[in-house]
């Protein structure tokens, strides 16, 4: 269990994947589990996240995000896939809505 953890706590130079092209890698930022007046959600009532962090982007010089930077992209795009016990997408940045600057 205490190797889950540290493996969801990764930053972007731990991972060792790296997206070809245009597409870049992202880490789902995960919903509250509390709405803002208090009520707690289940598993299941649980939307599918928007936003993420990026975490590595490909080879190609028209990609208009870098690592670390928050992205919205649509509900239901790009490819989801688990790597060490991470939950990541795979997308072309054309699918990125936009930066998140906080």
């Amino acid at each position: 269990m205490a190797e889950e953890k540290n493996n969801a706590t990764q930053t972007a130079t731990e991972v060792k994947i790296q997206p070809l092209g245009t597409r870049v890698l992202i880490r789902p930022v995960e919903q509250e589990m509390r709405t803002p007046a208090g009520i707690i959600l289940p598993e299941t009532a649980k939307e599918k996240p928007q936003v993420g962090v990026v975490v590595a982007v490909g080879d190609s010089e028209e990609i208009k995000v870098k690592v670390n930077d928050k992205v919205l992209y649509a509900k239901y795009s790009g490819t989801e896939f688990r790597h060490n016990g991470v939950e990541y997408l795979v997308m072309d940045s054309n699918d990125l809505l936009a930066i998140i600057r906080d």
